[in-house]
């Protein structure tokens, strides 16, 4: 709450002095971070735990290597594929309710209006305060539409390009996640008690190194957020190491 009321106050400065451009500031966007963080925990997860299962099953390792290359062919294709849709679904939802504002703007300016002066209030604004960041919205329909979009339907614009760039980035991250288990083997091929060991380590490694890189670019520990998605990942894989292990010992 105190996030949104510094925010609320800020942008109500800003209306007020009418600097909005020279305020502007670089920052990381949520989308490649959230792509990122779900392609390389996605891949490394479902391969670390596809060879802790093939492993406790059976001790051939290139068996073990094939279905681990399936599983990154197979998932990076699949997340990637899931990134660009979920994104070009989202673009679609904006652009649907940025036309719907719209015709609302023009059809019924005076409700339009009142929604605008609610969500000043809330924030706090009172009086002529109040009146006068109304009307300064209203009379520029460009930020009159965004404010409504961002305030009152809390939706984010979603750029053409950026569909094919979640794509681009959830697959990537998914092979450089699904690669690190498979890695150690590629060195300890003929001893697989080894690449198993190098596989749990380069793996707990990379989690936590993931969950460290959220907390810098987000809030947070970053010994937390290291250590939750390191048990998170390494839970997942020692559940793929059960279910080979039962299955393993079950005659066929």
């Amino acid at each position: 709450m105190c996030i949104l009321h510094n925010s609320s106050q800020k942008f109500g400065e800003l209306l007020e002095t009418g600097d909005m451009e020279g305020h502007a500031e670089t920052h990381i966007r949520h989308s490649f971070l959230s792509n990122f963080i779900l392609g390389s925990q996605d891949g490394l997860v479902n391969v670390l735990g596809i060879i802790l299962g093939v492993s406790a099953a059976t001790s051939d390792v290139k068996l073990l290597f094939v279905a681990a290359l399936a599983a990154l062919g197979a998932e990076s294709i699949s997340m990637g594929a899931v990134a660009y849709t979920s994104t070009a679904a989202r673009r679609k939802q904006y652009l649907k309710e940025v036309e719907r504002e719209k015709k609302e703007m023009n059809d019924v300016p005076k409700t339009e209006k009142e929604e605008v002066r609610k969500i000043f209030k809330e924030w706090g604004y009172k009086g002529k305060e109040l009146e006068s960041l109304t009307n300064k919205i209203i009379s520029n329909p460009k930020a009159w539409l965004e404010f409504m979009m961002a305030f009152e339907l809390d939706l984010a614009p979603v750029k053409k390009s950026e569909p094919f760039m979640s794509f681009l980035v959830v697959i990537l991250s998914t092979i450089f996640g699904s690669l690190m288990p498979i890695l150690p083997f590629v060195f300890f091929y003929k001893n697989i008690h080894l690449g198993l060991e190098g596989s749990v380590i380069i793996s707990a490694i990379t989690l936590f190194l993931i969950g460290c890189y959220e907390a810098k670019t987000t809030v947070g520990s970053l010994w937390k957020s290291g250590l939750k998605i390191l048990i998170i990942g390494l839970a997942a894989g020692f559940a793929g190491y059960l279910i080979g292990h039962f299955i393993g010992a079950v005659p066929l």
